[in-house]
């Protein structure tokens, strides 16, 4: 190609680009502005894409409703577990015991059990320590108040005559009781000792005797427990050192015995010993609630 054919050509070409940058564009600026209000006099045209188009307004024939949620429960708390049921007690050991040292009065004579029994029921209940009861003529006079009170052949101290003196001279209430059992005569003792903070009163050797049951160990607590078992009983014989060729010998003052001890020498009274309205049993001089 010539030199003047390639001036010509690119003189064409420089040509055609001046005319195409002097003819206007339409751009996103004009299509936008093509929207607006038409001037006064000018009448509006709607752009043909429109029609039926998605930015029309929809038919109502046209719209398919959702069907309406079911409401959404309350949350229910899950119920709380169920307390295990709380376990049963279970007896434990126990131990009364009234006694302390002093309070053991010996009998002056063979026949001032009652009233020696009477001085050391005193000396168990009062706790001051310093009005102890062990006087030879306080005994007697004991003995004979004791006797005043009673009605037996033998002209003694019966067991009556015991339990009235000792509510006389403000230990008491005490009363006569006559259990026919043996384990539960001595249930029923330490049972009133618990209750009370009072000694009991021992019929021994048949209705022959008088000893003071001090205080006693048990598997369970008499105030908790009905059913709660004896195994040890405390005791003061105020015949002590001496005992009965018949009966044994005398335990010590406030010597531990088991029931199986006790039970040699406290037996069911004689009916034919004393004469009495009580059937023949055990028999107490109990302490009793005021």
């Amino acid at each position: 190609m010539t030199a003047a054919r390639l001036r010509l050509l690119a003189w064409l070409i420089a040509v055609m680009a001046f005319l195409a940058g002097c003819t206007p564009g339409v751009g996103a600026g004009q299509a936008v502005s093509g929207s607006a209000a038409p001037s006064p006099g000018a009448t509006a045209t709607v752009p043909a894409t429109a029609a039926g188009s998605a930015s029309s307004a929809p038919d109502a024939a046209d719209v398919a409703l959702a069907p309406p949620q079911a409401p959404i429960p309350a949350a229910t708390p899950a119920p709380a577990p169920a307390s295990a049921p709380a376990p049963a007690p279970v007896p434990q050991p126990f131990a009364l015991n009234l006694y302390r040292e002093g309070d053991f009065v010996p009998q002056y004579t063979f026949d001032w059990c009652v009233a020696a029994s009477i001085q050391m029921a005193h000396n168990l209940i009062d706790d001051t320590g310093g009005g102890t009861w062990a006087d030879r003529a306080q005994q007697n006079e004991l003995w004979e108040r004791a006797r005043a009170h009673s009605s037996d052949s033998f002209n003694g101290a019966n067991p009556f005559g015991w339990a009235q003196v000792l509510t006389e001279a403000g230990m008491g209430p005490y009363a006569v009781v006559s259990v026919p059992g043996y384990e539960e005569a001595v249930r029923t003792a330490a049972r009133a000792i618990t209750e009370t903070g009072r000694p009991v009163g021992l019929v021994m050797w048949s209705g022959r005797h008088a000893w003071v049951m001090s205080g006693f160990e048990s598997v369970g607590d008499p105030r908790q427990f009905p059913d709660f078992s004896v195994t040890g009983i405390r005791v003061l014989d105020p015949l002590y050192p001496y005992g009965s060729g018949q009966w044994g010998p005398s335990p010590a003052p406030n010597a531990l015995l088991t029931p199986e001890q006790l039970a040699t020498q406290f037996v069911v009274r004689e009916p034919r010993r004393w004469s009495s309205g009580l059937a023949a049993g055990y028999l107490l001089v109990l302490p009793t609630a005021a």
